[in-house]
């Protein structure tokens, strides 16, 4: 089943989304913007737990990674590694480096190809490629469990070919896998609550269109409910962005007013429910599998892909907010300027979701197709001046990304054993800009390797043409 919650999160400024551009492997969702892929979100474990189990499948524990930079000569290619992780029982550090050797290949060619009779001073200039500093990246964290309940994270991360590091101090109560660029974190778990206090100096945002932005400085504290049996939820949220948000790889884009300089106070409410067409149980003598030795155990690679079934389930909710401060122009002449931010605004959205899977996911081929389809309305007040605005007839040149739904589907079939190929993608219900009809907007592409020892855990590839960015992950319970 879809994660309905991405409908509430995406309304808040802590929705994490893969990305190879941070150490860390994540990138906060700019809130208030169309809800992204099912496959986007980032992994539940820290990139450095990631890289150490990682690390064990790959030659010389060394994983790639595709991630545009602004230097171009500096590649996409990417190699990261975790070069130690000392632990005791209650602490532990690990250090992870990437290099970049894109470049260094480049500069290697261009010396050697004017070079007429080798020399000392050849061979010299040739070894100076190797210690460019803007070739290397570098991340240390660090965690020490202070009680049985909570636990201190530090880190830091510095990157060659840019200026200054991103630090993160994380303290946290309980169970906790967030993670931010220069963070101070509190978490605390009540009964059938999360509270959450975060500072973090910068943070990288993306938007819908794939684009990056570095707030300054940002600093959140939020409570949310677990969702009850009844299907309700809540969320109740301060967050305060400091310094004028700075485009990493926006070209003449408008700053996402969310990302302004101000305070801003946010209440939100769901209630989602589920409903099966059919579903077959899974029973242990499913799992029972005879064979000439005698009966095996042999469970699904993944439990929750155990069970076909058909199924539809929804959610709706509502958020509204107050904003504290004003917007301030740029007093640097850039001309990403932001829109007129109202003070206080409410909205509400909606998603429905329909599910079918074939197979249990157990057998070596042919025992996994499953198909998700999601319609996601994500302002109804968009969508309505929208539509008023086509039965008035009234010409209206600017386009809110609210305003039309769009349709997200994710296929999956299995390949060979424990091998999956899934395709995320979202179409933009929407006939404007001189396209007839629904248009693909976003898709990514995946291989998910699921490990049957970890019940519902999984090695994932993937690469997303719109952004031109792929890495190797490990996502645990995702459902």
């Amino acid at each position: 089943m879809a994660n309905l919650r991405t409908a509430m999160d995406a309304a808040f400024w802590d929705l994490d989304i893969s990305s190879p551009q941070t150490l860390h492997g994540a990138a906060r969702a700019v809130p208030g913007e169309p809800f992204p892929l099912e496959g986007a979100r980032a992994s539940r474990a820290l990139r450095v737990q990631q890289l150490s189990f990682l690390g064990n499948g790959f030659p010389l524990g060394v994983i790639p990674s595709f991630a545009p930079t602004s230097q171009k000569d500096m590649g996409s290619f990417s190699l990261q590694s975790l070069f130690f992780r000392p632990a005791t029982s209650n602490w532990w550090l690990g250090l992870i480096g990437q290099f970049r050797p894109t470049k260094l290949i480049s500069s290697i060619k261009a010396n050697i190809s004017t070079v007429d009779e080798w020399e000392l001073s050849t061979f010299k200039e040739v070894a100076k490629h190797f210690i460019d500093k803007s070739l290397f990246s570098f991340g240390l964290c660090s965690q020490l469990s202070l009680t049985p309940s909570s636990s201190l994270m530090v880190s830091t991360e510095k990157h060659g070919d840019k200026k200054g590091c991103r630090n993160r101090v994380m303290l946290f109560h309980q169970l906790l896998l967030k993670e931010g660029s220069s963070t101070i974190h509190v978490h605390l778990q009540l009964p059938f609550h999360d509270i959450t206090l975060e500072a973090a100096w910068p943070e990288l945002f993306i938007n819908h269109e794939g684009r990056y932005w570095e707030v300054p400085e940002s600093i959140s504290f939020d409570l949310s409910s677990l969702v009850s049996e009844s299907g309700l939820r809540y969320r109740f949220g301060i967050h305060k962005n400091g310094g004028d948000p700075q485009p990493v790889n926006a070209i003449n884009g408008e700053t996402p007013s969310a990302l302004m300089p101000g305070l801003c106070a946010k209440a939100a409410f769901s209630y989602e429910k589920s409903r099966d067409f059919w579903r077959q149980r899974e029973k242990r003598k499913d799992s029972i599998v005879k064979t000439e030795q005698g009966p095996l155990w042999r469970p699904s690679y993944d439990i929750a892909l155990s069970e076909p079934h058909g199924a539809i389930s929804g959610i709706i909710g509502g958020f509204c907010e107050a904003w504290f401060g004003g917007l301030r122009g740029h007093n640097d002449g850039s001309s990403a300027d932001a829109k007129t931010r109202n003070p206080f605004g409410a909205d509400l959205f909606a998603s429905a979701c329909c599910t079918f899977q074939h197979g249990r996911f157990r057998k070596r081929y042919g025992d996994l197709t499953r198909v998700d389809a999601r319609l996601n309305i994500c302002s109804a007040s968009a969508l309505a001046k929208r539509v008023s605005n086509l039965l008035s007839s009234t010409a209206n040149d600017e386009n809110d990304p609210l305003s039309s739904p769009r349709l997200n589907l994710v296929f999956q079939q299995q390949v060979a054993g424990p091998i999956v190929f899934r395709v995320d993608s979202k179409f933009l219900l929407d006939s404007s800009g001189g396209i007839g009809g629904p248009h693909l907007e976003d898709f990514t592409y995946s291989l998910n390797y699921s490990l049957r020892l970890l019940q519902s855990g999984k090695v994932v590839a993937w690469y997303s043409p719109k952004r031109k960015e792929g890495m190797v992950e490990l996502r645990l319970f995702e459902f």
